[in-house]
């Protein structure tokens, strides 16, 4: 089962996007930000989806899952 898309509480730098999404995929927080970054170089709206991502995402919650 795939983890939820949330932004994580923990191994953020701005906003916990790159790392919410690293953690959906299956894949290091670093290796989702180098993706972005190198993405940020072609021509199109990678920043706005950031900003929109940023906005739209759920924080992860404080208590664990499945916790009352």
């Amino acid at each position: 089962m795939a983890a939820a898309l949330v932004r994580p509480r923990n191994n953020r730098m701005i906003a916990g996007v790159c790392a919410g999404l690293a953690r959906r995929f299956g894949t290091t927080p670093t290796t989702m930000r180098v993706i972005f970054v190198l993405s940020c170089l072609l021509p199109g709206p990678q920043f706005l989806v950031y900003l929109a991502l940023w906005l739209l995402l759920p924080a992860e919650s404080e208590s664990p899952a499945g916790a009352w």
